[in-house]
């Protein structure tokens, strides 16, 4: 019998039995309004199927006629309907008629309830930080690679080899830190990509950066512990640190990265850690100049802190041999490097990693076991394969032509259809663009702006969200690259026209 059909007539069996206690006339009856009640208690969901007559007369030892005649009420009032090929499915959606859950505990008096903890008001209060995913469309969202072009025929056949040969052991648990075949791949392309040379123990797979940032917290932060942030960053760094309970320090960036000379005004707070974006500052773009890294691996080695590299995106960015990682300068072991292939392939892969300092891998593995425990291993085989196979480089050239074709088209467009706002130029590729106001916009108006884009289905994220601080440049964050050339016409006359009539 179909194991959802032993669910639904567990629950007609239970009602069924309570009913006919009460010696109604006719079982049909009995039959018909047990499941009746099932329904609108919600014990059989909308569109739930239920068991055939002939399986529920053999099951509940009822003629197959009583069966029939039971359904038959139930599809008079249209309670059940006929699915082809399936029997009958439920047809009732509750809406207003029952009260859900989340309704009524809206009215329980909390106090009856242990307290939530401080970490636990903090990461509920910061949620409105994060960059959360819309439903809206790809247009114009940033931290979306090209996923038109993902090679999805090649990792299919690589996940289909993956389920042809794997072995029943392959189905037990996983180390929680990654499958080393996966971290030596990564390893061999980040000694090849960005000259990093590391062990694959120092390795840690991840479900993506924002994991690797909630990992490094709670390794390493307790309440009031000073965090260095880039003033702007990642709406999600700042809400994962605060969230921890740190105390966050914004430091501005000019035009060789973050500012050494502020960092040094807060050595009294003892910072822990500082979070930069070197490769490509997010959202403005600003590389780290090589000797502003050094300066601030040396202010590192004084102040016993760690360096939180996060190296987003500089797949994008050309040249990147002649400016090395932080990672690859620091003699200490005191930096950690970020990677993510969500921002790479497709955001729905769920893979990333980071290279942590020996003294650091033994707690974290011990916090993933607490937590998330592992990857699934079938993503991590497919994507070592990706890797070894040389899919990832090919796929890497491939998105580099299209971005650098559709940034081209997207700045030309943008940049003819209004003269309210304006793409600002970057040295570096990057898969996001800046339109910066002209003239100064009050809150309410980009507000205004980005909810009325968001009618239209296109999303765009405000630049000064990422701000921590009253010191704010006020602009959208645009992400042009996964949308396709006749989209990309379609929805900048419709962004530009939408801009130009609310600042009016």
């Amino acid at each position: 019998m179909n194991t959802n059909h032993v669910f639904a007539l567990n629950r007609i069996k239970s009602s069924f039995e309570k009913l006919n206690k009460k010696r109604l006339k006719k079982k049909y009856i009995t039959l018909y309004l047990a499941i009746k009640e099932c329904i609108h208690k919600v014990e059989l969901p909308h569109l739930w199927i239920v068991p055939s007559t002939r399986t529920l007369a053999i099951e509940m030892n009822l003629s197959r006629t009583t069966v029939v005649k039971a359904y038959e009420l139930l599809s008079l009032e249209k309670l059940i309907v006929p699915k082809r090929g399936s029997g009958y499915s439920v047809n009732f959606s509750p809406n207003t008629t029952l009260v859900s859950k989340q309704t009524k505990n809206q009215l329980v008096d909390n106090s009856l309830y242990p307290e939530l903890s401080e970490k636990g008001y903090a990461y509920l209060n910061n949620i409105t930080l994060l960059d959360r995913e819309s439903n809206k469309g790809i247009a114009f969202r940033p931290g979306l690679p090209p996923l038109d072009i993902f090679p999805v025929n090649q990792w299919k056949n690589l996940l289909n080899i993956y389920w042809r040969h794997v072995k029943s052991s392959g189905l037990s648990n996983s180390p929680s830190s990654g499958i080393n075949a996966l971290k030596i791949n990564i390893c061999n392309y980040l000694n090849i990509s960005r000259n990093i040379k590391c062990e694959p123990d120092q390795l840690i797979i991840v479900s993506g950066s924002l994991q690797s940032l909630y990992l490094i917290s709670s390794v390493l932060i307790n309440k009031g512990d000073a965090v260095i942030l880039e003033n702007p960053t990642f709406p999600n760094a700042h809400s994962i640190f605060k969230s921890a309970l740190a105390n966050l320090i914004p430091v501005p960036i000019d035009n060789e990265g973050i500012n050494i000379e502020e960092i040094k005004k807060w050595k009294t707070l003892n910072p822990k850690l500082v979070h930069v974006t070197p490769s490509n500052h997010y959202p403005l773009g600003i590389k780290m100049s090589l000797k502003r890294k050094k300066e601030l691996i040396k202010w590192a080695s004084e102040n016993k802190a760690l360096i939180i590299e996060n190296d987003y995106e500089n797949e994008v960015n050309s040249n990147q041999g002649i400016n090395p990682t932080i990672y690859s300068l620091d003699a200490e072991d005191r930096t950690i490097y970020l990677g993510t292939f969500n921002r790479l392939l497709h955001p729905t892969i769920r893979l990333g990693y980071m290279i942590v300092p020996k003294y650091l891998i033994k707690t974290i593995e011990a916090i993933q076991e607490h937590s998330h425990k592992f990857v699934s291993p079938s993503i991590q085989m497919v994507m070592s394969q990706f890797i070894e196979k040389n899919y990832l480089y090919q796929h890497l050239k491939n998105i580099n032509k299209v971005a650098q074709e559709r940034e081209a088209l997207f700045i030309a467009l943008f940049n003819a259809n209004t003269t309210k706002m304006a793409i600002e130029k970057k040295p570096y590729s990057s898969l996001h663009l800046l339109a910066i106001f002209k003239e100064k916009v009050d809150k309410k108006m980009e507000f205004e702006i980005i909810q009325s884009l968001s009618k239209a289905n296109i999303v765009v994220h405000s630049l000064s969200g990422c701000y921590i601080g009253n010191e704010k440049k006020q602009g959208f964050i645009l992400g042009y690259s996964s949308v396709r050339p006749t989209i990309i016409h379609q929805k900048v006359l419709q962004m530009t026209e939408i801009i130009n009539e609310l600042l009016e």
